[in-house]
């Protein structure tokens, strides 16, 4: 009974995680951690500052979009390694109901 309300949190993390990263491709940046939140805020201001002075803005939304490219990544693993645990369970309860199907007395 365990495994299945296990296998339930996983997948209910699965949906999160998947959520996170459209809304990460989306450009949406609740998902971010603050240090990417902060680097973020970081480079917007390098490229205000650009403009300010008249320059092109091409370093800092080039900065924008490698956080955004570093923050999928980021998700993307936590992804794979979600669907890996799930499939993990998935197999440990197959044996668990085999090794009790041939334990029976028939």
């Amino acid at each position: 009974m365990g495994n299945n309300s296990e296998i339930r949190r996983i997948d209910r993390e699965i949906r999160k995680t998947t959520n996170k990263l459209e809304a990460v491709r989306r450009g949406e940046w609740w998902p971010l951690t603050g240090r990417e939140r902060r680097d973020m805020l970081r480079a917007m201001a390098g490229g205000a500052r650009s403009v300010y002075k008249g320059r092109s803005t091409g370093s800092a939304d080039d900065r924008m979009d490698s956080i955004g490219t570093a923050a999928e990544t980021r998700l993307n693993a936590e992804l794979n390694a979600l669907y890996f645990e799930r499939r993990r369970l998935l197999t440990e309860a197959k044996r668990d109901k085999a090794a009790k199907k041939s334990s029976g007395w028939w």
